[in-house]
């Protein structure tokens, strides 16, 4: 009986762990919007809807093929938007550079029903480059500095109302130290925690515990030092598992130095396939459902696999996109110069 037993919790243990093993040869491209634009932030609802926002002032909503298009306008300009979140009944879209205008975009589920402004900053150093929510009334979005730390703003009202941290409760940054609004992934929320990376001079980790009320900041062993290096996208399976990734923007087949992960939280990093596997790209994501050991990142140089994390890859596509956003685990919306698709990985 014991020995029978055994073979059953060693049968369980084995299903149970078996998605976990998921591991992709191929993927399949489709586009599902294509339009003269650049197009940095997504936001998937779900196999058929994706949200997105990009510059030339143009946020929308393809549903099923269907765009769902607006052109929004700060006073006379049309912005550049590369930050984008969604919540319950609510989009989120930022602008880059100066000023920095946030919109909060009123969503039933189907159309949108209003734009409201919420969030205006003027400066001459003035840049944002993501933005995420850890549920529907706290959220959370970051920029190169101002003053002597990064820029951070939080809302705890539905997105509101938004409030800069001061910089007293915030690590200070080295000159040259900013981040890159390559993917809107320079963020990653998981339960309380956040995560900010940043590039340039220093190749960092902001890390805090409490929802942003205090920070604290973890070196790493990405690329640094010139202006297009460091680190471009960040993500976390659970509170203690992480992955970075970057590189050279101007050396983009450099592969050194430019993909790290976590096992304690972001405390500490190890790179990984140093010398191997894809140089710069601008976005990773774990693949849902696979114990945190399931990896994909995108960057102009095409889309990358590993099922190991990140000790081996595969390149599957040469096709080049900016960001990607996984919706379950074998399917993503992924956006680039000019283009969204739907990608689906077997």
């Amino acid at each position: 009986m014991r020995f029978l037993y055994l073979v059953f919790v060693i049968i369980l243990f084995t299903f149970c762990s078996g998605n976990s093993s998921k591991e992709f040869s191929t993927v399949e491209i489709t586009p599902v919007f294509q339009d003269s634009v650049s197009i940095r932030a997504i936001a998937p609802l779900d196999e058929d809807r994706v949200w997105f926002a990009a510059n030339a002032g143009r946020v929308g909503l393809i549903d099923s093929l269907t765009p769902k298009l607006a052109t929004i306008k700060y006073q006379d300009s049309l912005l550049s938007f590369r930050a984008i979140a969604v919540v319950r009944n609510s989009v989120f879209v930022l602008s880059v550079a100066n000023p920095a205008v946030m919109y909060k975009i009123g969503f039933d589920g189907e159309t949108a029903t209003n734009i409201e402004e919420v969030y205006l900053e003027e400066g001459e150093k003035v840049f944002y480059d993501s933005m995420a929510f850890w549920n529907d009334n706290e959220g959370i979005a970051m920029g190169d500095p101002t003053d002597g730390c990064l820029s951070i703003i939080i809302t705890r009202d539905g997105g509101n109302n938004w409030k800069k941290l001061s910089c007293n409760i915030l690590p200070e940054v080295e000159t040259g130290e900013a981040a890159f609004a390559a993917s809107n992934s320079n963020i990653a929320l998981y339960g309380d925690h956040a995560w900010i990376v940043s590039g340039g001079k220093r190749a960092r980790v902001l890390h805090s515990a409490d929802r942003g009320e205090s920070w604290e900041v973890y070196d790493t062993p990405i690329i640094q030092g010139k202006v297009m290096t460091g680190i471009y996208s960040v993500d976390f399976y659970d509170d203690k598992n992480g992955v970075i990734f970057g590189g050279n923007w101007e050396d983009k087949a450099f592969n050194e130095g430019n993909k790290a992960i976590t096992k304690d939280g972001g405390k500490t990093w190890t790179l990984v396939s140093n010398g191997r596997g894809p140089g710069y790209r601008s976005s990773v994501r774990f693949v849902p459902g696979t114990n945190g050991e399931g990896i994909v990142a995108v960057g102009s140089p095409g889309i990358s696999y590993s099922p190991d994390r990140g000790e081996s890859w595969t390149e599957l596509s040469k096709t080049g996109f900016y960001a990607i956003e996984f919706v379950n685990d074998s399917l993503a919306f992924a956006s680039g110069r000019n283009i969204i698709a739907k990608l689906i990985f077997k």
